[in-house]
């Protein structure tokens, strides 16, 4: 696989249409004084920000909708995202040793857990993720940060081929959409360096048993569900492609602290997903959303 033709092909798609126009507004805010505080809260603080420096960011963030992932706080504007991703962060965190590794978030989204990550003194952050949308967000984000993190507009599929290797990979949230899990796992496993470790979290079925839910149609109102395994069918997977170490790091059903609508998202959120009557059921009838986080090792 040639991933400088997709690199390529990424490079055009942000550099055409709004996707340009947005590129630009945000290089013309220039180089603003700040300061940068990586807690739950992205908190990036001015000494003095004019009230038309303020507008011109403020619209430039609303022009970025939808922000999933988040929150982020911008002088006083604050981007109250669709899911509280510190919560989750914040179940990984007492498990991370990542001081002077070399690391990847695989399906980064708008970078949030990167800026995170900061605080552990890796060596470097690499994101990996097809969306010009979030990259867009992430470079929005970062022209105030001023941080080292590197972000690729490609996929899981691309780890393979990619220049360099990692001790340390993130992936959350992402097997699920994926057709093939088991190749995932791979691909996966293909970019660690000898002893390297996966962070996981997928969806799934709170059953005994190795077997996987594999929609018909929709998840939750999400259409590119494949797979939601049980966690013995997680283990399978993980084994098939060659992984040990499996461990189970926090269990959590999905509730609407975490994940709500707000101001700063376009359309439905969890409330809409679940069965109006029964919050223990999607809207489908399947059980309603739980992740399982785990650690799994070559």
């Amino acid at each position: 696989m040639d991933i400088n033709k997709a690199r390529k092909a990424k490079f055009d798609e942000l550099n055409s249409g709004k996707n340009l126009e947005i590129s630009r507004a945000i290089e013309a805010l220039g180089d603003l004084e700040c300061a940068c505080e990586f807690s739950d809260t992205i908190n990036i603080k001015f000494q003095n920000l004019s009230a038309e420096k303020k507008e011109e960011i403020y619209a430039l963030a609303k022009s970025l909708k939808p922000w999933r992932k988040g929150p982020f706080k911008i002088d006083d504007i604050f981007i109250d995202t669709e899911w509280q991703s510190f919560i989750k962060f914040n179940l990984l965190a007492p498990h991370l040793n990542l001081d002077g590794k070399s690391v990847a978030d695989v399906g980064c989204n708008n970078g949030y857990y990167m800026f995170r990550m900061l605080n552990f003194a890796p060596k470097k952050i690499t994101g990996f993720d097809p969306s010009v949308h979030t990259a867009l967000q992430f470079k929005f984000i970062n022209h105030f940060a001023k941080t080292n993190i590197a972000y690729e507009m490609l996929g899981v599929e691309h780890l393979p081929f990619f220049e360099s290797k990692f001790d340390t990979i993130f992936c959350l949230g992402v097997i699920y959409h994926r057709s093939d899990p088991i190749k995932m796992l791979k691909e996966l496993k293909s970019a660690l360096n000898p002893g390297g470790e996966v962070f996981l979290d997928t969806m799934y079925i709170d059953m005994r048993g190795e077997f996987a839910l594999s929609p018909k149609n929709t998840y939750s109102k999400i259409p590119n569900i494949y797979f939601v395994p049980t966690i013995d069918a997680l283990q399978g997977w993980c084994e098939r492609a060659k992984f040990k170490d499996f461990e189970i790091l926090a269990t959590k059903q999905t509730d609407t602290s975490e994940q709500r609508k707000t101001p700063w998202i376009d359309g439905q959120s969890l409330q809409n997903f679940l069965d109006p009557n029964d919050n223990t059921k999607t809207i489908e009838g399947y059980p309603a959303p739980k992740r399982v986080y785990v650690k799994i090792k070559i």
